[in-house]
């Protein structure tokens, strides 16, 4: 039998973005760099979004869409120290402006993994300089590009960064130090803090947030090291961040993708990238929230699947454990799937497929695929039906 969820009205629903991924000929950051060296897959055009976002964002509309996030590319932003592109500025304020018509609602990040290279060629998030210097750029960005926005994410991921770049060595800049780790954690809370202040001076009604990359860590067994290592990974990946930005975060803004079971291997049903697939886990993690007395929006949920089997499946099945989540006092107030179209998937390059709209790399063709018609539903009708 078919049961009606209905979710809270004003309710947000949405797709994510991030620059480097989707908008193309961006060659003076990190990533690029790396991709000259040979060590992560050349972006190059990506998707084109650069010249293409209105046509993007007229599907979104198309597809029921309310809302919208976007990066601004600080490489484009602040392409030397101190000396900003007005130019740059004024395509992101049209970038905005162009949601804006459309009935979308934006939400800005201001980095989303990539730095300019005079940045990370000074050490990046390793400098303590970072702290400042991120401060003057998120003052730029909310004086000339912000406008009337409500939302802005200051930082994507920290853990994930700081752990893909310094412990994983997947990421530029490809090392493995723990202190050097733990230092750049540490300088991730100074710089969210900074720049909440500096933004706050300038808009203190714009609300800021944090793409937080939480993840479920439970164990089994008898093992006390499991028991201990999920504990230790629980507070350090996903509240430590949080408890020390705690008072310059207006919303906590959760990415959500992994399930950690110390102690057994479940047989899941896994993603094109071999992550397994558990919807409960968000309603897990989005109850450990509650206590930081924040609104929720999820910013980032999907999966890889190139033939489209799994998606439909995948976003009804964790919009029922977001709505669970609702109904146990979660404040959550919208829902952003990752991601709007297939893009450059970092280390993987162009081969893992993440897009409620199919691309075509070669001839930048979009084709709208059918999960996103079952979001579509979801999105206009504010409800979900599920069978009980």
């Amino acid at each position: 039998m078919k049961h009606t969820l209905r979710f809270p009205e004003k309710f947000l629903w949405g797709a994510a973005s991030a620059s480097f991924q989707v908008e193309g000929g961006i060659e003076n950051c990190d990533w690029a760099e790396a991709a000259r060296q040979g060590k992560v897959p050349a972006c190059g055009a990506a998707c084109d979004q650069y010249n293409r976002y209105e046509e993007d964002f007229n599907t979104a509309q198309k597809l029921g869409h309310n809302s919208h996030r976007i990066s601004v590319e600080w490489a484009r932003i602040e392409p030397e120290e101190g000396k900003f592109d007005l130019k740059e500025a004024q395509h992101y304020r049209n970038v905005i402006n162009a949601l804006r018509v459309r009935g979308l609602e934006p939400f800005i990040t201001l980095w989303h993994f990539t730095l300019p290279l005079w940045f990370s060629n000074d050490g990046g998030f390793e400098n303590r300089r970072s702290i400042e210097r991120f401060k003057n750029y998120a003052e730029f960005v909310t004086r000339e590009i912000l406008g009337d926005v409500s939302f802005v994410v200051l930082i994507n991921e920290p853990s994930g960064y700081a752990h893909n770049g310094y412990i994983r060595k997947y990421w530029p800049p490809f090392k493995k130090n723990v202190f050097t780790y733990i230092s750049v954690c540490n300088n991730l809370i100074k710089a969210h803090n900074a720049a909440s202040v500096a933004i706050k001076k300038i808009r203190p009604d714009i609300k800021v947030g944090v793409a937080k990359d939480n993840v479920l860590f439970e164990s089994v067994g008898p093992n006390p090291i499991n028991f201990f290592a999920a504990k230790f990974l629980y507070h350090w990946i996903n509240h430590r961040f949080l408890n020390k930005t705690r008072e310059h975060l207006d919303f906590i803004g959760l990415n959500y993708y992994f399930y950690m079971l110390l102690g057994r291997t479940l047989d899941l049903p896994k993603t094109d990238m071999g992550w397994s697939i558990y919807p409960e886990g968000i309603y897990h993690v989005l109850r450990e929230l509650i206590g930081y007395g924040k609104p929720v929006y999820i910013m980032e949920n999907g999966l890889a699947d190139a033939t489209d089997t799994q998606r439909g499946k995948f976003i009804v099945d964790h919009l029922a454990q977001i709505h669970r989540a609702i109904q146990e006092g979660v404040d959550v107030r919208g829902y952003l799937h990752w991601s709007i179209m297939d893009n450059y998937e970092w280390t993987f390059g162009f081969e893992k497929r993440f897009g409620l709209i199919e691309v075509n790399f070669v001839t930048q063709q979009r084709k709208i695929r059918h999960s996103a018609y079952v979001y579509k539903n979801i999105c206009e009708t504010n409800t979900l039906e599920i069978e009980s």
